[in-house]
């Protein structure tokens, strides 16, 4: 493994086409949902990086058929809503909170005990905005640090689980989708109210495979389900957290243009788009189109003169993933930029907050501020080369490299985190320089 990687200044501008890999929320649902149907899905555009593949291998430990054909398309082939089997050891979800809270809800109603692990990131992720709402279900779920922690086990309910209406504190998808998935084995209908919405791509995947959810302002209410019908395929649109590293590039790059396919525009994920937009950024959508239940498109981006902006808790839900790319185009725009509503990144593979701070004043001295729930950017500031650490996250190190590309270049610490989610990341920018 690489210690450390030098990402040099573009001279010429960023130029040419790019396939975004396969959405990782998307991923992760498709093998899911497959694995609890009776006839074989197959996907394609999968993403072949360590979160989905930690997925992938826990739906065969419960007795999934998972056949991989190539890097990016498989067969999943499952025993239906209620033949998941028990696994035969502890199940370790590595670096993937989804694939843990997700599992979490699906596992709760099951008649068998499951044992998770997961590396040391994971270890220190707050599981308890799942547990326990999960246990006012009825579910017996049990965790280190008062059930809140990994490692946690699950342990078959003492009956079927209760319908309820949940009123979440946080608007999240995972929370969301755990609970939506518990509650299609529950006794009676289960809502979720969220303060805003959240993405919906466990709803819409739902849809694919004959569930209906039905939607009320920013409550989701489903009924007990009896049965899955499988979709024969799935194509899982790309990336649009995996496209915003090269939206940013694009834009702030002197010089660039950038084609970026097939990538997917679901309202609930399209926050950064719209903040581009607000910023001066010059970005078209073209071939929209639906895939899956999912809409998608090819995004055109070329650079431009970027000025600050301001928003907050309410657009969070739908680009809190993108907040360390953002701080990107933020330093490179004129004037300050305010980011406020995001304390959830301090609960993040790292606490991204503080990282963006001390690594984005290393390469530009005193731009960035935090605060207990944001950031002010100042734009404009003078950018150096420094050598910087990536916290072994995959966002801080892809956001770290476009900041390096469009600066002065940048020495980056620990940086294959990016193969949890983009390990064609360094191949594609080079290209794009040459």
């Amino acid at each position: 493994m690489e210690n450390t990687k030098t990402i040099a200044k573009a001279r010429q501008g960023l130029h040419g086409t790019i396939e975004i890999p396969g959405d990782k929320s998307i991923s992760h649902r498709s093998v899911m949902f497959s694995a609890l149907g009776s006839t074989p899905v197959h996907i394609t555009n999968f993403l072949h990086a360590q979160d989905c593949l930690s997925t992938a291998a826990c739906m065969k430990a419960l007795g999934a058929s998972v056949e991989f054909e190539s890097e990016t398309a498989l067969v999943v082939c499952g025993h239906g809503l209620h033949g998941l089997k028990e696994a035969s050891t502890i199940i370790d979800a590595g670096n993937s909170g989804t694939t843990l809270r997700l599992m979490m809800g699906i596992l709760a109603p099951q008649p068998f005990l499951t044992t998770f692990t997961g590396d040391a990131s994971l270890h220190k992720r707050p599981m308890g905005r799942v547990i326990k709402p999960l246990s006012a279900m009825g579910a017996k779920i049990y965790g280190r640090e008062n059930n809140t922690k990994l490692p946690i086990t699950i342990v078959p309910a003492e009956s079927r689980l209760h319908g309820m209406v949940y009123e979440s504190p946080v608007a999240s998808a995972q929370v969301k989708s755990a609970i939506l998935l518990a509650g299609m084995y529950a006794d009676g209908p289960t809502t979720v109210v969220e303060p805003f919405t959240s993405r919906d791509h466990t709803e819409r995947m739902l849809e694919a495979f004959g569930v209906e959810t039905k939607k009320e302002g920013t409550a989701v209410t489903i009924e007990p389900v009896d049965s899955f019908r499988a979709p024969e395929a799935i194509e899982v649109p790309g990336d649009i957290s995996s496209a915003a590293y090269w939206l940013v590039a694009g834009s702030v790059v002197p010089g660039s243009s950038l084609l970026l396919k097939n990538v997917g525009v679901n309202p609930t994920r399209t926050g950064i788009l719209d903040v581009l937009k607000a910023m001066g950024a010059s970005v078209t959508l073209e071939n929209e189109r639906v895939s899956g239940g999912e809409a998608a498109a090819d995004i055109r981006v070329e650079a431009a003169k970027l000025h600050g902006t301001s928003f907050g808790a309410e657009i969070m839900p739908r680009l809190i993933d993108e907040i360390p790319v953002i701080a990107v185009a933020a330093l490179f725009a004129e004037g300050d930029t305010v980011i406020t509503g995001a304390g959830e990144l301090r609960v993040k593979e790292t606490d991204r907050l503080q990282a963006i701070t001390d690594e984005f004043n290393k390469l530009a001295p005193g731009s960035v501020e935090a605060s207990e729930d944001g950031l002010v950017i100042h734009g404009g500031t003078k950018v150096q080369c420094a050598n910087c650490f990536s916290y072994d996250d995959h966002r801080m190190a892809m956001s770290l490299a476009i900041l390096g590309t469009a600066g002065e270049g940048v020495e980056i610490e620990r940086p294959d985190c990016v193969n949890i989610s983009y390990p064609a990341f360094y191949g594609t920018l080079a290209r794009l320089q040459a």
